[in-house]
């Protein structure tokens, strides 16, 4: 893994191109990873995520008595990749006492919370400080509810948590929608764990964000042989008897949000940049970000496991966009609408405001150090590109995807060049992307840092 500066100084990159080959997704490895423990049978893993959050998972598998091994790397389809193996406690956790240090991992934390909360025991969890400014209240508000016993013992509706043994009285859930897809993630993932002699009903209060997330959770519990009844977005049925079941392979896609990044540098700056491991069968929502490059300008093709990206013969297009679907990937957007021919608007980001920094006020910060003009409201983001651009020193706010959206700021678009920019603390990506730095320094055919 990389062992970063302090900071980055990006030089402006004229031209890009080239093939990246994407590490695998963090939303799908966690979701792999909680599931496969709680399956019957071994489950073997090709190309797990190497990173900071699905590293405090597998710390807090371990704790919690799942034995895992990850071997070393062996050739699939004629790639080197890495396996894990996980063996299955088949529901039931063999330690039913543990600390558990999450990180600022969202993924990782909130359906742990409500695995432990159903399978009983005597836990903590917790995480960095960051974390403990996240909501979790709506899902600890949900499992409380129906007899778990889980009591804040910090800020009330936030981590840290210590989760006791609860006495479920109920099998019909209600959660609220519209703070994080992940509340409901949390009760679907848990629901068979509850639905043993009676079927289970999950109900979501108000509109759901982030709708592709929740696809993602439904696929895989139907890898690992769950089914779940569906009503539109507003109810979900897990029938009885049902119980997770090892899928013995399964392979982790490429990381549609990472992808955003190297697809948005091929549409400002000319490409073709093509990324490898995730395309037009993906069961990540975030692929919905080539068609916003489309709205662009941008030229994008597809196949079944790559994506590639052009510069249009002319400026990008300034959009205006609804983006409650891809809220990660709709920052590479607010970049990438520095080198559009006006102003554009991002919409329905009020979600940007819960996640590893508050988003919609770091960007719009950042945003201005480059000479945009940007105005910010309660969900919605509107950027003017500036003139040209300028010099700037980004902050990243310990948020990976600020260090790797504005990495961007650096490359040479039809109507403005790129500035120089220092990305400050780096290390931050190993978040999602360890290795973010220099696959960007590959397609830029230079050591541009």
């Amino acid at each position: 893994m990389t062992d970063y500066p302090h900071y980055l100084d990006l030089k402006p990159v004229a031209h890009v191109e080239g093939v990246v080959r994407l590490p695998g997704s963090k939303s799908i490895s966690n979701r792999i990873l909680l599931l496969a423990a709680l399956a019957e049978g071994e489950t073997k893993i090709v190309d797990l995520l190497a990173s900071d959050d699905t590293a405090v998972m597998l710390a807090a598998l371990r704790s919690l008595g799942v034995e895992w091994q990850e071997e070393p790397p062996a050739a699939v389809h004629g790639n080197a990749r890495t396996i894990h193996r996980v063996q299955g406690v088949a529901g039931s956790f063999p330690n039913r006492t543990a600390d558990l240090f999450m990180g600022n991992a969202g993924t990782a934390i909130r359906p742990l919370t409500a695995a432990l909360a159903v399978i009983g025991g005597d836990f903590r969890i917790h995480g960095v400080p960051r974390m403990h400014e996240r909501p979790i209240g709506d899902l600890v508000d949900a499992l409380n509810a129906v007899g778990a016993n889980i009591e804040y013992t910090g800020n009330q509706g936030f981590p840290p948590l210590h989760i006791h043994a609860g006495n479920f009285t109920t099998n019909k859930l209600s959660v609220r929608g519209n703070v994080s897809s992940q509340f409901l993630t949390a009760l679907l993932m848990v629901s068979p764990l509850m639905a043993k002699d009676k079927a289970v009903t999950i109900t979501v209060a108000g509109e759901l964000i982030s709708k592709p997330y929740i696809e993602i959770t439904l696929n895989l519990m139907r890898r690992f042989g769950v089914t779940v009844e569906q009503e539109e977005w507003s109810s979900f049925t897990i029938p009885a008897g049902q119980v997770y079941q090892s899928p013995g392979n399964i392979h982790v896609e490429g990381d549609a949000s990472s992808a955003s990044y190297f697809m948005a540098a091929g549409a400002i700056a000319g490409g073709p940049v093509r990324v490898e491991g995730v395309g037009r069968d993906s069961i990540q929502g975030d692929v919905r970000f080539a068609h916003a490059l489309q709205q662009m300008g941008a030229q994008i093709t597809m196949g079944d496991n790559w994506i590639e990206s052009k510069a249009p013969s002319g400026p990008l297009k300034a959009i205006d966009m609804d983006f409650n679907h891809i809220p990660d990937a709709a920052m590479t957007i607010a970049v990438a609408a520095l080198y559009a021919d006006g102003p554009s608007t991002l919409r329905n980001i009020a979600s940007w405001r819960v996640k590893e920094t508050d988003r919609l006020s770091a960007m719009a910060t950042e945003l201005r150090k480059l000479g945009a003009t940007v105005e910010e409201g309660e969900d919605w983001l509107k950027v003017t590109p500036p003139p040209s651009m300028q010099a700037a020193e980004i902050d990243t706010y310990d948020d990976h995807r600020m260090a790797m959206c504005f990495s961007l700021a650096a490359l040479d678009g039809a109507i403005r060049r790129g500035a120089e920019v220092r990305i400050n603390d780096p290390k931050c990506v190993a978040k999602t992307f360890p290795e973010y730095f220099t696959a960007f320094a590959a397609i830029a055919k230079r050591d541009s840092f």
